[in-house]
C-alpha cells in the first residue's frame, strides 16, 4: 500500500547510487513486510500487479573499514562531544555480484558500490594499513581497496574461488591478484594483515605490500557453514587447532559442564522468567523436566574414539600476528612458543564460529552443536603461552536443540553479545567484561560499572569474604546475604593456606594469571529475535505477539503438516543467513519526520539499537530495553534482568535487476574515498611523517603542533597556577563506615602482615598464625634500611 505509492528510494547526489529512507516499523508492519515478501515469491497466493523482481542474496555482513573507524578517522575523533556517530557499513553478496551500503546516523541508507560479475564468496573493504618511517604503504594512492573472492578469478584459468583480487575503489583497476590451488572460504583483514582462509589452512599477507607473512596448516576442519572458523582482532588471530600440545597449553580454558548442572541452572532461570511465556517454539516450563542429566552412551563412545585419533576437536590457538615468525606457524612439542599467545581447550565438539570483542581481551567460541557458547578472558604472559591464563567467564546457554552459529557481534561497551544462528534467530546475552552475574547494577546504567560497587570496595567486604572462604569452615558471614551477593565478585573457591598467605597477607590482590580461576556464570538469552520465515508463521496467528521475551512467539498452526520453508539463502534445509550489529538509533526521523535531531537523543538509551539484516534484504532496527525482572519482589542492585524488544524501523535494501551498477572510478567526495583520505592522513601524522601534498607545516590540526611547539617558561608557570587538583573522589564516607586505611605490623625481619578488616585490631595473624602483640618491635633496634 503506502510503501509502493511513496517510494522510499531516490538517487544520491553524492555517489549517484540509490538512497533508501527508513520506514517506521511496528510489530505489525514487520510481519506485514514478510507477508509482502511471501506474496512476491508465491504469486498464486496473490492477485493484482506482478511483484517487483528481487535479486537473490547469498550472504550479508556488517563491515569495519576506514568509513566507520572511530579511532583513526578525524571526523569521528571527537565522537563523544559532537555526537558524530560513524555510519554502519553493510556488504551484501548476491548470486550475481555484490553491493555496499552505508547507513549514516541520519538514517538515509546510501548505496556506495554495486556490481554484477557473477557470484562472490567473500569480500572485504581493506582498512588503510599502519605505516611507520621504516614501512610505507605500496598502494597508498590506490586506496581504498576491495578484496574479492569471485567464482572466476582475474586470470580466468584457476579453478573457481581460488583467487583473491584486490581492486582499487578509487581508480577501478585491479592492483593485485593472489592465486591459490584450493578454494578460498573467507577473507579477514585488519590494519596489519590480510588473512585468507582455506579449508584447513590460513595464509596471512602484509597489508602494505601483500607479500606472504605467515601461514598455518594445522586447522581443525568444521562441517560448515564456516569451513575454517577464525577470529581476527587488531593484533591477535584465533583459530581452531587440530591437536592439544601440553607444553604450550595455557592455564584454564573451558570448564566442564560439571561446575553446575544445567538442569539446576535452567530451573532457577525458569523461576525468574514469567511462567507461560513462550520462547520461540518452546515453553520454558518444559525445560525443567526434560533436560539430559548426563552424556548418552553414544556420546561417551564417540568421546573415547576421539582420544585415539590424532586430531582433537575444540582446541583454540591464539597467535600474535606481530611477533609470530615468518613462514609456517607450528604448534608442536619441538616448536618454541614465539608468537603463541594462548593454546587451550574451548569445547568438546569442533568449533564453528569465533569472535574477539573490540578490545581483544574476550573471545567468544561456539561449537557445532550450538547449545552453549563460551566467553573466555585471555590473560597473557610475555614469556610463553603456558604461562598465560584463559578464564572461562560465561557459558551462554542457547538451548537443547542443535543450531549452527553464523554471526557473533559485541556492543561497543562489551556488555551485550548477540549470537545469530542459521535458523535466523539472534540471541541477545548480557555479560560483563570482567565476569560475574549480570544484574540491574551492571546493565541498567548507560555506563559500564566496576566489578564491585563503591560501597563494597570501601567497606572491605571483598576482603572479609575472601578471609571467610579461605578459612575452611570459617564463621558465618557477618554481613547478611553477603555470600550470595551476585554483584560482588564471584567466590573464588577454596584457597590453600599458602595462596592465602601469599595473596592477602602481603597485601597483594593476587595475580589474575595464577589460581584460583574465577567461577563460571551460566547466562540465558534475554531476547531472541527471530526472522519470520515460514508461511505457517504468518497465515494463522495463534495468540498474541509476545514481546516480553523479545521474539515472535508464533507457532505454526498445524503440527501434522510442516509449513513450506521459503529460504532465499545459499543452503538447503531452511537455513537463513542474517548478520547483526549494535549502533546508535537511526530511526529518530522516520518516527518524527518534523523534528531536528537532538544532540543528546542517543544518550537516553541504556543499550544501543540492534540492527539485523536478513537474506530478504530488509535491514531492521530493533530497540532493546533491559529492565528489572517484573516478578522480583523488590528491586535492588542484584535484581536479575528481563528485556523488551521491538522493531523500530526497516530499510528495503535488496537490489532489483533494474538498478544500475555503481562502479569506480569514483568522485573524490565519495564517502569511502573521503574516509580513506582522512585515515591515511592520520596514519602519516602518527608515524611522524609529513602527509603527501600537505603544504609545509601542518595547520589543519593545531593540537599536533602545540605538543612540540616551544613555550617560554613564564607561560608554563601561569598555566600551572590554573591547574585544579582533586585529591579524592566521592562519595565521601565517614571513617567508621568502612576501613579506608590498613594497619600493618612491622616485624624486624621486614615482613609485613596486614590486619584485614575482619581481624581483631588487638591481634595480628603472623605467618605462623599465632596471635602476636600489635607492636612487638623495639624502634631502637630496627634496621630502617630494611624497611625500604
Amino acid at each position: 500500500g503506502a510503501m509502493a505509492t511513496e517510494s522510499p528510494r531516490r538517487p544520491s547526489r553524492c555517489t549517484g547510487g540509490v538512497v533508501v529512507r527508513p520506514q517506521a516499523a511496528t510489530e505489525q508492519s514487520y510481519m506485514e513486510s514478510v507477508v509482502t515478501f511471501l506474496q512476491d515469491v508465491v504469486p498464486q497466493a496473490y492477485s493484482g500487479t506482478p511483484p517487483e523482481e528481487k535479486e537473490k542474496i547469498v550472504w550479508v555482513r556488517f563491515e569495519n573499514a576506514d568509513l566507520n573507524d572511530t579511532s583513526r578517522n578525524m571526523e569521528f575523533h571527537e565522537i563523544h562531544s559532537t555526537g558524530n556517530e560513524p555510519p554502519l557499513l553493510l556488504l551484501i553478496g548476491y548470486s550475481d555480484g555484490m553491493q555496499v551500503w552505508s547507513i549514516p546516523i541520519s538514517g538515509e541508507a546510501q548505496e556506495l558500490f554495486s556490481v554484477r560479475h557473477g557470484p562472490v564468496r567473500a569480500a572485504r573493504i581493506l582498512p588503510a594499513p599502519q605505516i611507520s618511517a621504516q614501512k610505507c604503504d605500496n598502494f597508498a594512492e590506490k586506496r581504498p581497496l576491495l578484496g574479492v573472492c569471485k567464482s572466476i578469478g582475474s586470470s580466468g584459468t584457476s579453478p573457481p574461488y581460488c583467487c583473491v583480487d584486490l581492486y582499487s575503489l578509487r581508480t577501478g583497476e585491479m592492483v593485485k591478484s593472489i592465486q591459490f590451488k584450493t578454494p578460498i572460504y573467507d577473507l579477514h583483514c585488519n590494519k596489519r594483515i590480510l588473512v585468507v582462509v582455506l579449508q584447513e589452512k590460513i595464509a596471512a599477507f602484509d597489508s602494505c605490500t601483500f607479500t606472504k607473512k605467515f601461514f598455518v596448516t594445522s586447522c581443525y576442519p568444521c562441517p560448515g557453514p564456516n569451513m575454517n572458523p577464525i577470529a581476527l582482532g587488531s593484533r591477535w588471530l584465533a583459530y581452531a587447532e587440530n591437536k592439544l600440545i601440553r607444553c604450550h597449553q595455557s592455564r584454564g580454558g573451558a570448564c566442564g559442564d560439571n561446575i553446575q548442572s544445567y538442569t539446576a541452572t535452567v530451573i532457577s532461570a525458569a523461576k525468574t522468567i514469567k511462567t507461560g511465556l513462550t520462547m520461540v517454539g518452546k515453553v520454558v516450563t518444559q525445560l525443567t523436566g526434560t533436560l539430559p542429566s548426563g552424556a548418552t552412551e553414544e556420546e561417551i563412545l564417540a568421546h573415547s574414539n576421539l582420544r585415539r585419533s590424532p586430531l582433537v576437536p575444540g582446541i583454540v590457538t591464539i597467535i600474535d600476528t606481530d611477533t609470530v615468525a615468518e613462514g609456517q606457524v607450528l604448534v608442536s612439542e619441538d616448536s618454541d612458543s614465539d608468537g603463541i599467545v594462548a593454546h587451550f581447550p574451548a569445547h568438546e565438539k569442533p568449533i564453528c564460529c569465533m569472535a574477539f570483542n573490540p578490545s581483544g581481551m574476550l573471545l567468544v567460541t561456539t561449537d557445532t552443536l550450538g547449545h552453549d557458547f563460551h566467553v573466555f578472558q585471555i590473560l597473557t604472559h610475555p614469556w610463553s603461552s603456558s604461562q598465560s591464563a584463559v578464564h572461562h567467564l560465561y557459558t551462554l546457554h542457547r538451548g537443547e536443540t542443535e543450531a549452527k552459529v553464523q554471526d557473533i557481534s559485541f556492543s561497543h561497551d562489551c556488555r551485550w553479545v548477540v549470537v545469530s544462528t542459521l535458523r535466523g534467530t539472534s540471541h541477545v546475552f548480557p555479560i560483563n567484561p570482567y565476569g560475574g552475574q549480570p544484574c540491574v547494577r551492571t546493565h541498567m546504567s548507560p555506563r559500564v560499572v566496576n566489578r564491585m560497587s563503591r560501597f563494597q570496595k570501601s567497606a572491605g567486604l571483598e576482603e572479609i569474604e575472601q578471609e571467610l572462604t579461605s578459612k575452611q569452615g570459617g564463621r558465618c558471614s557477618p554481613v547478611p546475604g553477603l555470600s550470595s551477593s551476585p554483584s560482588g565478585s564471584p567466590l573464588h573457591g577454596k584457597l590453600n593456606s599458602q595462596d592465602t598467605y601469599n595473596n592477602f597477607t602481603n597485601n597483594n590482590p593476587g595475580n589474575p594469571r595464577l589460581l584460583p580461576l574465577p567461577s563460571l556464570t551460566v547466562v540465558l538469552p534475554l531476547a531472541q529475535i527471530k526472522q519470520p520465515m515460514t508461511l505457517g508463521t504468518i497465515t494463522k496467528r495463534t495468540g498474541p505477539y509476545l514481546f516480553g521475551a523479545g521474539c515472535f512467539s508464533i507457532k505454526a498452526p498445524c503440527k501434522s503438516k510442516p509449513a513450506p520453508q521459503i529460504s532465499p539463502s545459499k543452503s538447503v534445509g531452511g537455513e537463513f543467513c542474517v548478520a547483526a550489529v549494535f549502533g546508535a538509533s537511526r530511526s529518530w526521523f522516520a518516527n518524527n519526520s518534523g523534528l531536528k535531531r537532538e544532540k543528546d537523543q542517543s544518550k537516553q538509551f541504556v543499550v544501543e539499537s540492534l540492527y539485523i539484516i536478513s537474506c530478504y534484504g530488509s535491514l531492521v532496527e530493533h530497540v532493546l530495553e533491559p529492565r528489572p525482572l517484573s516478578t522480583a519482589p523488590k528491586i535492588s542492585d542484584d535484581t536479575p534482568l528481563e528485556m523488551v524488544t521491538c522493531p523500530r524501523a526497516s530499510w528495503a535494501l535488496v537490489r532489483t535487476p533494474q538498478w544500475n551498477e555503481l562502479q569506480p572510478p569514483f568522485n573524490a567526495n565519495h564517502p569511502l574515498l573521503l574516509a580513506a583520505d582522512a585515515v591515511q592522513y592520520y596514519q602519516y601524522l602518527l608515524a611522524g611523517l609529513v602527509p603527501p601534498g600537505s603544504p609545509g607545516p601542518i595547520t589543519r590540526h593545531e593540537s599536533y603542533d602545540s605538543l612540540a611547539s616551544d613555550h617560554s617558561g613564564q607561560e608554563d608557570e601561569e598555566w600551572l597556577s590554573q591547574v585544579e587538583i582533586v585529591t579524592h573522589t566521592g562519595p565521601h564516607r565517614r571513617l567508621w563506615m568502612g576501613p579506608q586505611f590498613q594497619f600493618k605490623t612491622i616485624h624486624p625481619s621486614g615482613q609485613t602482615t596486614v590486619i584485614s578488616s575482619s581481624s581483631s585490631v588487638l591481634q595480628s595473624h603472623g605467618p605462623s598464625d599465632t596471635p602476636q602483640p600489635l607492636l612487638d618491635f623495639d624502634t631502637d633496634d630496627l634496621d630502617l634500611n630494611s624497611l625500604r
